[in-house]
């Protein structure tokens, strides 16, 4: 299984939605020309690794991929969403700290066992 991966329009619901029920999906939108992006990107990228599966990374350019940014009402980058069970179930902005980060997966990873909590009143289709 690969545990990191780029997505686009054309692929996100295949990528994203359909794959979050089998294995939680973090999505990472953000820029070439991001600074937090650039931070940030790297700390995923070792993290999912070492994680060895419990989570995949999914990787949007914002610039290419307006439409999936505007959906998810990235305001600013990067913007990380976290998505288990065809649902966002919850979401964090900007570069974080490794300990935020370990938190923030770990929570994530436990709650898509208990597929029934979405984040009330978020749209994202």
């Amino acid at each position: 299984m690969k545990l990191s991966f780029d997505v686009e329009e054309a692929n996100f619901d295949e990528l994203v939605l359909a794959r979050s029920h089998e294995v939680p999906v973090l999505l990472d939108i953000g820029a070439e020309w991001c600074s937090p992006c650039r931070v940030l990107g790297p700390m995923l990228e070792r993290l999912v690794q070492e994680y060895g599966g419990k989570f995949v990374l999914a990787k949007v350019d914002a610039d290419e991929n307006m439409r999936i940014a505007g959906r998810h009402q990235a305001k600013g980058f990067p913007t990380v969403i976290a998505y288990s069970h065809g649902q966002v179930i919850d979401r964090f902005h900007s570069a974080q700290t490794e300990g935020f980060l370990r938190r923030f997966l770990e929570g994530f990873i436990e709650r898509h066992a208990q597929p029934t909590t979405g984040m009330a009143g978020l749209t994202v289709g």
